[in-house]
């Protein structure tokens, strides 16, 4: 697939997005990342099924994948999503809730891995990342909790959002069937010890500990 052919992917699925309100019972949360070196065709994915919203680990689902989309900025779900929904497809059960480490409609064609996976998936999803894609913030108050909106082309697309008091903030945004005001309460419900989210910070270790060969692929529930 060309650069062009991709883009007009996502013209078109960002036609299928769903920005609502919550209008579900949130029991089960998952979190998502992936873990590759840009220039090698192998990425590690992971899905990390918890409680919610104790964020008790429940199980993991791991795949090895070869992709051969490249890697260029603004269309990495070409190069993740498969290998996540090869990770999606192996879930005994699915949440109610997808938090993926990276955008939702924060993206220049609000079109991010979160609301790629989310219409795909056709599942509840939303973002969040440590590093703005596009749009422009205000610093958020130095205390948990405080946010500002992330802007761009006069749209709120998402939200500078602090997880702990003076740490720097994440960027939140929805994916696919929550909005804005979901996720962001969403992740202030999974911010623990640390900046990252407890869903986004235990698949992100996950697949970093599958990478390095110590843990298997596959799903594995934990008691």
């Amino acid at each position: 697939m060309t650069i062009t052919e991709a883009t007009q992917v996502q013209i078109e699925l960002r036609q299928k997005v769903i920005i609502q309100p919550i209008d579900y019972p949130v029991s089960i949360i998952a979190g998502a990342d992936i873990s590759f070196n840009k220039f090698s065709t192998t990425v590690y994915a992971g899905i990390v099924l918890l409680s919610f919203p104790g964020m008790q680990v429940l199980g993991y689902s791991l795949v090895k994948k070869e992709v051969h989309f490249p890697y260029v900025p603004g269309y990495l779900a070409f190069r993740e999503v498969p290998a996540l929904l090869d990770a999606w497809e192996q879930l005994p059960f699915k949440p109610d809730l997808l938090v993926v480490d990276g955008h939702g409609i924060a993206h220049p064609r609000r079109m991010g891995i979160a609301a790629h996976f989310g219409v795909v998936a056709d599942t509840p999803a939303l973002g969040c990342t440590k590093k703005v894609l596009c749009g422009k913030y205000e610093e958020p108050g130095l205390t948990k909790g405080s946010f500002t909106p992330l802007i761009h082309k006069d749209e709120i697309i998402g939200a500078a959002l602090r997880t702990k008091d003076k740490v720097k903030p994440v960027f939140v945004s929805p994916g696919n069937k929550i909005d804005l005001q979901g996720a962001i309460s969403i992740i202030n419900q999974c911010a623990g010890r640390y900046r990252l989210p407890e869903p986004t910070r235990q698949a992100h270790n996950a697949v970093n500990e599958f990478r390095k060969g110590n843990l298997p692929a596959g799903f594995t529930p934990v008691p």
